[in-house]
Parts: C-alpha cells; structure tokens; sequence
C-alpha cells in the first residue's frame, strides 16, 4: 500500500480528513523550505503537496505566481527540488509528497527520468496541471509502474466522460478544483461544492481532496463536512510571503494547526 492510500485509509478508519497544504519548493529560499514543509507536518498536515516552480503558472493566481517568481530567482529547478524531498525524508519517511506543477519541467529532464529519480528522492504522487487525463496515458501508466500516483484535476465543468477518464487515468486521490478561476480565488460557492463531491467520488472510486479557494478554518470545516481532504495553497503562501523569514515557518505550522482544529472537529460521513 503507498503511503497516501495508507494516509486515507487511515483517515477513513478515523473519521477524519485528511489535510493537504501547498507550498512552492525555494519560496521563501531553498533552505527554508524542508523546516517549512516539517512546520505542515507538526501543525498536522497528512500530505504535502510541493509546487514545481514554473515561469507560466497558467492555473495559478497571483499569490503563487509570485512565490514561483521567487523560486526561481532562487535558482530553484526541478533537479533541486527533488533534493529539497530526499532532504525532508532525511527526517520524515512517513509524511506522503505530491509534486505540484506543469509538464514543461518534466519533458525537459525526460518522463522516464523525472519517474526514476522522483520515486528515488522519496516523491508519492505528480499533479501536473496541463497534462489532462486523455492526453497522458503512457505518462500516467509509467508514473504508476514506477511508484508514483498520477492525480488529476476536476472542475465543476468537469463531464462524466472526464470523470471516467479521470477514473482509468489517475490513482491516489482526486484534487477538485472547486471554483472557476485560478488558484486564491474567493468566489467559493460552497452548496455547490458540498452538493458536486460525493458524486465525483462515487464516479471515480477516489478519495477526493477540494482545493482553490479555501482560505480558513470555517470554509475547511465546511468542505470537510463532504470531501475526504481539504487543500490549501493561496493563504499559506500569503503566511511565508508576510512573515520574516526567522518566523515563516512557525507562522505556517500555527496557521495550519488552526485548520487541522477545525477538520477534526468536522461531522459527516466518510463513506
């Protein structure tokens, strides 16, 4: 069993949702960012989703592009942030890793060579935003071969015939995006996305984690009523961008353990 099947399981096993934050890899610097992701873990994260600088974030708003921009003005590349995961197993060989980003970075070290050296460094998962499912199935076979869950997005502009190629395609969990817009939006229409989950997952026969959009406790309380995770991104990076960088990582694992309060003290049914 992988380690993020473990990590639903487990979750399911205790009637709790699972807690998935973003942060980009060399934001606020390279060197911050393994005490950062070990702030998530001890504010309670169950899985990190890393973000692969790139320099045409198409999906994502300003607040991540920005932290991109920094990243790699940094020098970040993907290269180094599959170090910056072999360094994080150093001291957490449990905490699942999910690389967050676009397909140009991969092609460019090669497919086959991004799934070796991923799985080596310690990496779970790949999301990769411009790779639909239909369009990616060597892709997705060799990321699942080799170790990786392939995850994939839905949108609530999503088709069925989406949903079953979602289904054959991916593995480990669904990422719902849950708005129309890009990531940090605020236009987050709640009944629709409480109304939209347990469909999904009884269609693709995944756990399904919702994220863009969620910026506090209330609004994850509110999803996690219905969904087996919660994703945060935005106001995680709006936490590193606005703290001083001796702070950034305490800020981050008080703001990330006021959500996972708030999840833990969710009702509803996982089923």
């Amino acid at each position: 069993m992988s380690r993020i099947d473990s990590v639903f399981q487990q979750r399911r096993t205790e009637g709790r949702r699972a807690l998935i934050p973003f942060v980009t890899a060399g934001d606020p610097s390279a060197d911050m960012t393994v005490p950062i992701m070990q702030a998530l873990v001890r504010g309670g994260a169950d899985i990190i989703e890393l973000g692969v600088p790139f320099s045409d974030p198409m999906a994502d708003g300003p607040t991540i592009q920005r932290a991109s921009e920094r990243a790699l003005a940094g020098g970040m590349s993907m290269r180094k942030v599959l170090g910056i995961v072999r360094s994080f197993r150093e001291s957490d060989a449990e905490t699942p890793v999910v690389l967050m980003g676009y397909a140009n970075p991969i092609e460019a070290m090669g497919t086959e060579a991004f799934v070796e050296q991923a799985v080596a460094a310690g990496v779970d998962g790949v999301l990769v935003v411009d790779y639909p499912p239909e369009e990616c199935r060597t892709f997705a076979s060799a990321a699942r071969q080799g170790g990786l869950d392939p995850i994939f997005l839905l949108a609530p502009t999503s088709s069925d015939e989406r949903f079953d190629d979602v289904a054959q395609a991916g593995s480990g969990y669904i990422y719902y995006v849950s708005l129309k817009g890009v990531t940090g939006s605020a236009t987050l229409d709640l009944d629709e996305v409480c109304a939209r989950i347990p469909r999904i997952r009884e269609r693709v026969g995944m756990p399904v984690g919702v994220g863009f959009g969620i910026r506090d406790a209330q609004t994850a309380a509110r999803i996690g009523a219905v969904a087996d995770a919660v994703v945060i991104g935005s106001r995680i990076i709006e936490e590193i961008e606005n703290s001083p960088r001796e702070e950034a990582a305490a800020r981050v694992e008080s703001f990330i353990r006021g959500i996972r309060e708030a999840l833990d003290a969710t009702e509803g049914v996982l089923k």
